[in-house]
């Protein structure tokens, strides 16, 4: 009989650039994600096929079951993804359990929504089921995050597969990315989580992300430092990327306290002060990105920030819950007749973390 598991996509509400620096990040798992339906095979085979028009286009996946292909020759291209939770899986020990899947997404490749860790998790909850192969939450976090490393190079950190494990219906997330501990913190009830796509599109691999990563961890390596949470302002006061760090670490902080103390108005400021410092001082902005967030702000948003890595994908906003639809109107068509782009908007809800369906 055939098992399905969802894996929610997250946006990142602020705290951007510093999961990898051991920081604090406000995260929230969004209702939009993986569907993967799952039957065992007794091949020793993973095959995976996508209903996505792009993905179906491209053809199915066929890997082995016990870790042996390399995962970055895998093709199509897409199926590197399924190869690379397979991999991690049989470093873990899971057994050489074949499993055919069916993948299915409500989520926006692309768009800096996580779906690459939406992906990891659905595939991983699917590929442990049919092995009887059981691990905590936490574990199966760090296995999604490991199949990217293992499946695309890019040294993504702990955020996304947390987001999408640990999600919580109606609240953000508090994630303290050194000790991993999680602070489900409500969200306010008059206002409304607004994610709006820019029309460009990017993948990681594509962009100089893993660039400005190692660039901001030189700096804490300079300073003698085991990751930029440590460091004073002092210490980086002329260094832009550890700038950004500390500085972001701190509005993270403050946006924490902000949501336990319903201090709505307190939000939106740290959010734009968020997207100048990503744009300015982590240079992962774009000219569309800055657009958009000033047409979001000019509609009526408390604030707005680009989310994700940067370099396109989507920009978050905070809005009143009266008036989401009339903002979400104005902006967009603002932003499009600015920029011809042509942007998608969804009001999303926070979604509870993965599991079966």
């Amino acid at each position: 009989m055939p098992e399905r598991f969802r894996a929610p996509g997250r946006v990142n509400l602020i705290g951007g650039q510093v999961d990898y620096h051991e920081g604090w990040v406000v995260s929230m798992a969004i209702d939009h994600d993986i569907v993967v339906t799952a039957q065992p095979r007794t091949d020793g085979r993973v095959t995976a096929r996508s209903s996505d028009t792009d993905l179906a286009a491209d053809g199915a996946v066929d890997i082995a079951a016990d870790g042996s292909d390399d995962a970055r020759s895998v093709a199509p291209k897409w199926g590197r993804g399924v190869a690379g939770v397979v991999r991690a899986l049989a470093d873990l020990g899971r057994a050489p359990v074949g499993a055919g899947l069916e993948i299915t997404s409500t989520l926006p490749i692309g768009a800096g929504l996580s779906s690459s860790a939406a992906f990891s998790v659905a595939v991983a909850l699917a590929m442990n089921d049919a092995a009887e192969f059981e691990l905590s939450q936490l574990d199966l976090a760090l296995a999604a995050q490991q199949a990217e490393h293992i499946a695309t190079g890019v040294p993504c950190g702990t955020q996304d597969p947390l987001s999408s494990v640990f999600g919580v219906a109606g609240h953000a997330l508090l994630i303290d990315c050194r000790t991993l501990e999680i602070e489900p913190l409500p969200l306010p009830p008059e206002l409304r989580v607004l994610v709006v796509h820019s029309g460009v599109p990017r993948t990681l691999e594509a962009t100089p992300y893993a660039q400005r990563r190692a660039e901001s961890i030189d700096v804490g390596t300079r300073l003698g430092l085991r990751a930029l949470r440590d460091a004073s302002f002092a210490q980086v006061r002329n260094e832009p990327r550890g700038r950004h760090a500390v500085t972001e670490m701190a509005r993270v902080r403050e946006f924490g306290a902000a949501l336990r103390g319903g201090d709505t108005a307190a939000l939106g400021a740290l959010m734009l002060a968020s997207h100048a410092s990503s744009r300015d001082d982590m240079e992962v902005s774009t000219p569309e990105l800055d657009a958009l967030v000033e047409c979001l702000v000019h509609a009526g948003a408390l604030g707005a920030r680009l989310t994700g890595a940067g370099f396109g994908g989507c920009v978050v906003a905070l809005v009143p819950a009266a008036q989401a639809e009339r903002i979400e109107l104005a902006a967009t068509a603002a932003y499009r007749k600015h920029t011809n782009r042509e942007p998608t908007a969804w009001i999303v809800q926070a979604a509870r973390g993965a599991g079966r369906l």
